[in-house]
């Protein structure tokens, strides 16, 4: 295609047919732009979704690669239209612009290759919003590296929907998914103040990770807190801090954050965490704030999702937050 500009980008390999997109009740299926090699007029869309489907990095068994195209054959399952905010997503233009190209062994080829989509995406259509369809926790690193890339004079923060802290050491386990929010601080990409993290609990972060997130600044507010103090609140009061010292707000969604009840298929599935609405509640809030210029949702493996269960709330997460963008 002449005039597609990314030659490391493969189209997606599911697309659902879109001729009845001019009738008044659209799907999402239907709604969704795809590159059909005919002339495009970028500076048309508002929205550019990009799938990375990596799981090579994961700590834990994974087919998180798989998630991009579940998430779009699950899209015919949705309507644009959000009854409860009383949003029609509709009115926004979103094109899926395919996935990252993967390399079969070679990880530290492909996080190339996911840095370079992201300054690519900045570089053509600056003025849309990147959404990600990972993939593991591990991409979320390169593509905050690639909008730094991009944009070099602006302070980055990160709002973290996480069962997890993902501090662990690269040093050790090299560049993989439980490391991102840590490759950022050590890059200098990121300070630990501009971090916020919600949805820590339980039994399932080293102590030593506390005391690094500590030592570096990261905040971070378990289940338990958030729930005492209100989830909305919780988000809100993030977004507050971030506003107040970044440019850019970068939202990373990892779908392990939900209750294993809900999100049964995250790698790193636990009992104790969000409920389906309080993390589409929290999508919502995160989208109508002006300086979120960027969101992935990551770590849902479809093999062991359990009818759709996990792949429809991440869906449902990613439209909740695109309404929230649509009220901006």
């Amino acid at each position: 295609m002449k005039n597609y500009p990314y030659p490391l980008l493969n189209p997606p390999t599911f697309v659902w047919n879109t001729l009845n997109a001019e009738e008044r009740d659209v799907k999402v299926h239907e709604w969704i732009a795809t590159i059909n090699g005919q002339e495009m007029d970028w500076t048309d869309y508002d929205v550019t979704i990009l799938g990375v489907p990596l799981s090579k990095s994961s700590i834990s068994s994974s087919s998180a690669s798989e998630n991009p195209d579940a998430m779009r054959q699950a899209w015919k399952s949705f309507s644009t239209y959000n009854l409860d905010e009383d949003v029609d997503l509709a009115e926004l233009n979103v094109v899926d612009l395919g996935d990252v190209e993967q390399h079969v062994t070679d990880i530290g080829y492909t996080h190339e290759r996911i840095t370079e989509a992201m300054v690519a995406m900045r570089k053509h259509h600056p003025h849309t919003l990147p959404v990600m369809m990972g993939g593991d926790h591990s991409i979320t690193a390169q593509l905050v590296k690639g909008w730094k890339q991009a944009h070099p004079e602006e302070t980055i923060g990160v709002l973290q929907f996480d069962t997890h802290f993902d501090l662990r050491d690269p040093s050790e386990l090299g560049q993989a998914n439980g490391t991102p929010i840590r490759q950022l601080l050590e890059a200098g990409v990121v300070k630990g103040e501009h971090v916020h993290n919600i949805g820590l609990h339980g039994f399932f972060n080293a102590k030593a990770l506390k005391d690094y997130a500590d030592e570096h600044g990261v905040h971070y507010t378990t289940v338990k807190q958030a729930r005492k103090k209100g989830i909305e609140e919780t988000v809100r009061h993030a977004l507050r801090e971030l506003d107040a010292h970044v440019d850019t707000v970068y939202v990373t969604f990892d779908m392990d954050v939900l209750d294993m009840v809900h999100g049964p298929g995250a790698p790193a599935a636990t009992p104790g965490g969000l409920y389906s609405q309080e993390l589409f509640d929290a999508a919502l809030i995160a989208g109508q704030h002006s300086k979120v210029k960027a969101m992935d949702i990551v770590c849902l493996d479809p093999r062991k999702d359990i009818g759709q269960t996990h792949v429809k709330a991440a869906v449902h997460t990613m439209l909740s937050f695109l309404t929230g963008y649509c009220q901006r």
